[in-house]
């Protein structure tokens, strides 16, 4: 560093506008932590050709992509570009094995962060033959960050490694939920009504919104489904053999601000999350920014620890269509509950989990791996010269 800026590289999956939690994650982050150092994004991009742009500031390098493996890209130049990059820490979002890969193939001088975004839970297989090489990145990385101390309790390979461990919660910019188009919100309230259950998200299977369009056939009320993804289509089917095709509206993928309009638009939120891989879900922090509480599920991840059981929603088990048509019929019958909850939940973003919070705490760790690698390449260089 020699006086200048830390520089850090992030190495991700994608960027937005590519969708996605961890990318919007990584957006968030990076434009914070740009304030204060250098920062570069390295994702995936076009199938032919790389490509180089700065949104809001971040330098972010979309490397040619020929191949998509089993949802893994293939991004043959990310070694290379490891290599040019030259900084002061690399900080990889993980899961991600072509990531993983490349950074352990350009073998960086920098110390490397692992962001653990989630264990790989489904794909077993894979995750066997992956292994190997997971096992020599975490020999390799000096710290891995987590999004909750829950979520290192529930993992075996990180509880083994429990001292490398930083929790720092997500964190969101609160403000860009306040001010929605109210014309779009009344627009929504017009057309839906006055029981209105939201869903964010990919459609796909940890989601559980299988068990959130099961539940609405008990509940009065519309469920909106914001998201696209394979499972449309039996989502769709399943919602008319129930006969609620009417009250299940899946409205596909929705640009940023028909997103925050549909927050303000519904009375509950709900997150039916069913696996680990749902290690956060940052959709809940938005929904609770906009004052909306919260349906979640106990999960051992950090679901459940960022929406509150019974201070900023309802906690339900996962995969049980009961529970979660009660707790969704308790609070859309109860307009005082849901108000007080939803302010709660409001504030608890505010001061829990702001995106200046999140990368305050990120800067931290970053200046405790930077001066831990200098001492370090001190203590090497001091043993060259006595043994030289």
């Amino acid at each position: 560093m020699m006086g200048s800026r830390l520089k850090v590289l992030h190495v991700g999956k994608y960027y937005p506008p590519h969708p996605g939690g961890i990318e919007s994650h990584l957006r968030i982050l990076c434009e914070e932590l740009c304030k204060t150092i250098d920062v570069e994004v390295l994702v995936a991009g076009p199938r032919w050709r790389s490509d180089w742009s700065a949104p809001d500031g971040v330098p972010v390098t979309r490397l040619a992509t020929p191949l998509t493996l089993h949802g893994t890209p293939i991004v043959p130049g990310m070694v290379r570009a490891i290599r040019r990059a030259r900084p002061d820490i690399v900080h990889l979002h993980f899961p991600n094995p072509m990531a993983a890969l490349a950074a352990l193939l350009s073998r960086p001088e920098a110390p490397l962060v692992v962001s653990w975004h989630s264990d790989v839970v489904r794909q077993r297989r894979a995750a066997a033959a992956f292994a190997p090489l997971l096992a020599l990145l975490l020999r390799r990385c000096a710290a891995i960050v987590v999004s909750s101390p829950a979520y290192i309790d529930g993992s075996a390979l990180l509880s083994a490694r429990r001292e490398l461990c930083r929790a720092i919660p997500y964190g969101i910019r609160a403000d860009a939920f306040a001010h929605p188009d109210r014309a779009r919100v009344g627009e929504l309230r017009r057309r839906f009504g006055e029981r209105v259950v939201l869903g964010v998200g990919r459609l796909i299977y940890y989601k559980g919104f299988e068990y959130l369009v099961r539940a609405m056939a008990e509940v009065p009320g519309t469920l909106l489904l914001a998201g696209d993804g394979p499972l449309r289509a039996a989502l769709q089917a399943q919602a008319r053999r129930l006969g609620i095709g009417e009250r299940v509206v899946l409205m596909g993928a929705v640009s940023d601000a028909d997103l925050c309009a549909c927050y303000h638009a519904c009375d509950v939120f709900a997150l039916p999350s069913v696996a680990r891989s749902e290690a956060f879900g940052i959709v809940q922090l938005e929904a609770m920014a906009c004052g909306r509480p919260v349906v979640n599920t106990l999960l051992d991840s950090a679901v459940p620890h960022v929406s509150l059981d019974g201070l900023t929603g309802l906690t339900v088990p996962p995969a049980d269509t009961g529970a979660l048509a009660a707790a969704l019929r308790t609070l859309l019958g109860d307009p005082a509950r849901r108000a007080a909850m939803g302010e709660a939940a409001r504030r608890r973003v505010r001061e829990e989990f702001s995106a200046e919070v999140m990368a305050c705490r990120t800067l931290e760790l970053y200046r405790e791996v930077a001066a831990g690698a200098k001492r370090g390449r001190a203590l090497r260089a001091g043993s060259s010269r006595a043994f030289g």
